[in-house]
């Protein structure tokens, strides 16, 4: 089939990958570079980068809705076109051009988490399944009738990243399969009920309360891991927390009961992976060999 597809982020790259792979993509639309590093040089994004190995065209309008980009697009005389992560909204001249509509490859189970950050999401609500949905998009946000669907369980430590990359080839292989079968393919419309939306992730969220019961503080952790990272204050700066499993234990909220374990208003979080400011990511036995906090100390 001739393909167009539209991603942005290294979740998208294993689903070009597969497509570059099996079938003709006659171009591949992303976000556009943006300053990056300590120099603020203009970095392509990864689906740029790796389209350009891979020698394929690369569009990255700033938006679609431009009359001359909408030509410019339905000049493309696609079958389809395969849509994640991509970061834009899609104008319905757009979604109507390619002969089969456009598909997007969603990581959740709709009609939970329609929106931005449905991993993160699952991971902080508490949620113990999750998935990758296929559907035919529409106008709306994430709700387009669903062609493929498969679930998977969210294990008891997994973090926003581990899940990240589970999903992120789940995807491209769903995808596949889709494409190969779409003639016989039924679009379910999604229910009315279960509908909920995965905001994007606020920077605002990322400190953590940790007068909140261990399982929420333990979730918020592996949910913002690695990006933007949940943190607290310490005697030794700010310290980004990346992976924490809620046990039992007492003590007044923030409180180090002995090593990386904190006491929360119920129960207590054992940090597993954490990183200093300055430093790179660590896992706990490394991290305390350079720290000397009493019990009691209090973290903020």
């Amino acid at each position: 089939m001739r393909v167009i597809f539209m991603g942005t982020p290294d979740f998208s790259v294993p689903v070009l990958d597969v497509l570059a792979a099996s079938h003709e993509v006659v171009c591949v639309y992303c976000q556009p570079p943006r300053p990056a590093g300590r120099g603020k040089q203009e970095r392509p994004t990864p689906v740029h980068a790796r389209a350009l190995e891979l020698g394929l065209p690369v569009r990255h309008p700033a938006k679609l809705r431009d009359a001359a980009e909408q030509e410019a697009f339905a000049a493309l005389n696609a079958d389809i076109a395969v849509v994640v992560a991509y970061g834009l909204i899609l104008p319905q001249a757009v979604l109507d051009a390619p002969k089969h509509g456009c598909l997007n490859i969603h990581a959740s189970l709709l009609p939970r988490w329609r929106g931005a950050a449905p991993i993160h999401r699952a991971i902080m609500a508490g949620d113990t399944e999750t998935g990758v949905c296929i559907m035919q998009m529409e106008a709306g946000l994430d709700t387009g009738p669903v062609l493929l669907r498969e679930a998977t369980p969210i294990g008891d430590v997994e973090t926003t990243d581990q899940l990240h990359d589970r999903l992120s080839l789940m995807g491209a292989r769903l995808v596949l399969t889709a494409l190969d079968q779409l003639p016989d393919l039924r679009a379910m419309p999604q229910p009315e009920e279960g509908v909920t939306y995965a905001a994007k992730i606020d920077k605002a969220e990322a400190r953590v309360d940790w007068t909140q019961d261990a399982a929420a503080v333990a979730r918020l952790i592996r949910g913002l891991s690695p990006f933007p990272g949940a943190w607290c204050e310490t005697p030794v700066g700010r310290l980004k927390l990346l992976g924490a499993i809620a046990g039992p234990g007492t003590g007044a909220p923030g409180a180090v009961l002995d090593g990386l374990t904190i006491a929360c208003g119920t129960g207590a979080v054992k940090i597993t992976r954490a990183q200093r400011e300055g430093k790179r990511p660590m896992d706990a036995d490394e991290l305390l060999r350079g720290l000397d906090w009493p019990a009691g100390t209090l973290l903020g």
